[in-house]
């Protein structure tokens, strides 16, 4: 079912040329992408159902490819790589308002940042952002990936990373897959190694995230660095 078998004041087309996109619930903004529904359940029914699968728009945004082929209705390449290209835009728009002010002056942008990269990540990834002297970003690394409980991360390689960016400091993140964002001792000491290390060349470890599914923990906030 698509929207032609809609009503017309249910159309989210129509109402957002109307009335602008600011007035659409986020399931007929959703409908928009999706298009189509299934046989039995039109798109804004498909659409609703897919948040609340995703529990919201947050949850949905955090989604792995492997996730929404795992939904009914999304089995298709096109209603995938629609979503796909919109959570990448998502990401490229965040990226490009951090490289333009100062992240460590809003450090829940920099955890929205993070979570969009990492969260859904099935398998532990560490990554750093290196910023400038202003602190803005120049990028966003993903250093190493390990199993779901731990990650061999080298120092070596983070200083080499530094070096080549001329990061004057940097940002340290890591997901947990299990769902905890809870630093371990692990991570405490990762951290203070990583802040050793850097400060031989001249770089500062501002904080170290850690994301999961719908949170996120930044050590600087919790005073552990």
């Amino acid at each position: 079912m698509s929207f032609t078998d809609l009503p017309l004041e249910a159309r989210p087309r129509e109402k957002l040329m109307a009335l602008g996109p600011g007035s659409l619930a986020d399931a007929e903004l959703l409908a928009l992408l999706l298009r189509t529904g299934l046989p039995g359940k039109n798109v804004l029914q498909l659409a609703q159902d897919l948040l609340d699968g995703f529990g919201g728009i947050n949850g949905l945004l955090h989604a792995g490819l492997d996730d929404l082929r795992r939904i009914k209705g999304l089995g298709g390449s096109a209603k995938r790589s629609n979503l796909a290209a919109v959570l990448e835009l998502a990401r490229r728009a965040m990226a490009q308002g951090l490289k333009e002010r100062e992240l460590f002056e809003s450090p829940d942008a920099v955890k929205h940042y993070v979570q969009l990269q990492l969260a859904a990540r099935p398998h532990e990834v560490f990554a750093a952002l290196f910023l400038d002297a202003h602190h803005r970003l120049i990028a966003l690394e993903e250093l190493f990936r390990g199993t779901l409980t731990q990650t061999s991360v080298y120092p070596r390689e983070v200083v080499t990373r530094a070096l080549h960016h001329r990061a004057a400091a940097l940002i340290l993140a890591h997901n947990h897959p299990s769902g905890c964002v809870e630093p371990s001792r692990a991570d405490e000491a990762l951290t203070h190694t990583l802040r050793a290390a850097l400060a031989l060349i001249d770089v500062r470890v501002l904080d170290h995230v850690i994301v999961a599914p719908g949170q996120a923990l930044s050590m600087a906030e919790r005073g552990l660095i």
